[in-house]
């Protein structure tokens, strides 16, 4: 099964995004995928084919500002959540999709919870991978740094960035083969990191875990919860109070993984978001 990858212009901006089809027709509703912070939709490549073989279209966007999508400069693009819910919607518009299942994961996953929370009409389902779900999360110091005056800049055009924050996150190290591909925006263009430091400095992660944690109140869609209990940045008691709240939700532990599981444990990922999606 092969991933393709695409772009497509929405308004002034361009959007790249991978794509992973079933082979033959299937009737089954297409999965949204979108990735975290410094991640790509790069992240997904080893959940898709998977999700493609049990009759699932997968499309995996990189976030305006992130991999190779458009890196607008913060005067066009204002790196706030509500920018990011705007194009995001203008995405999802652009390639017709009508109703779908909703994957989200890491620091930018608040931004999908809060589409799914303006469009529930759109969400068959919804998971949530290690994403701030609480007004008490906290960028960690790793990420908090790539935010910072003039710290920040130099930070931010550091290449090697994406190693530590990604390896540092899931504990785990990074094949050379797949740290070619983080780096390689960082490579290409200094927007790369001028857009990072904008969206760091602009998370207003506060603000949107309370608006998460009362919307997911009263949320209807069944919704997985899936926990890397050995993220150091997201603790797991944010995850059972989210389960407690949610009268349709399921909590799936993943022992071994971090902050981003699907990373190192794409097979554990895989079997969780196909077993939800099936039920």
């Amino acid at each position: 099964m092969t991933t393709n990858e695409e772009i497509i212009e929405v308004g002034s901006l361009k959007w790249f995004y991978r794509e992973a089809k079933p082979l033959g027709r299937s009737d089954r509703l297409p999965v949204l995928l979108l990735h975290g912070i410094p991640s790509q939709s790069y992240s997904w490549t080893q959940v898709m084919p998977a999700l493609a073989d049990k009759g699932y279209t997968s499309i995996a966007p990189d976030w305006i500002g992130f991999g190779f999508s458009a890196k607008p400069d913060r005067r066009d693009f204002a790196y706030t959540p509500d920018a990011f819910i705007e194009a995001l919607t203008e995405f999802i518009q652009t390639l017709e999709l009508e109703r779908f299942s909703l994957v989200v994961q890491g620091f930018l996953g608040s931004v999908g919870i809060q589409y799914a929370l303006l469009h529930p009409e759109k969400i068959e389902r919804l998971a949530i991978l290690g994403a701030p779900v609480s007004p008490e999360a906290k960028l960690p110091w790793k990420l908090q740094q790539l935010g910072l005056p003039f710290v920040g800049d130099m930070l931010t055009q550091d290449p090697l960035l994406v190693d530590r924050t990604l390896e540092g996150g899931s504990r785990y190290g990074i094949s050379d083969e797949d740290l070619d591909v983080y780096r390689r925006p960082f490579l290409k263009t200094s927007a790369a990191g001028r857009s990072l430091l904008a969206t760091v400095r602009n998370l207003q992660l506060t603000q949107t875990g309370a608006e998460i944690t009362a919307g997911l109140k009263q949320w209807s869609q069944p919704t997985l919860i899936v926990w890397g209990m050995k993220d150091p940045w997201l603790p797991f008691s944010h995850a059972e109070q989210l389960k407690a709240a949610m009268p349709n939700a399921e909590l799936v532990k993943i022992e071994e993984a971090g902050h981003y599981p699907q990373e190192h444990w794409s097979e554990k990922v895989s079997d969780a978001l196909i077993g939800f999606l099936r039920r």
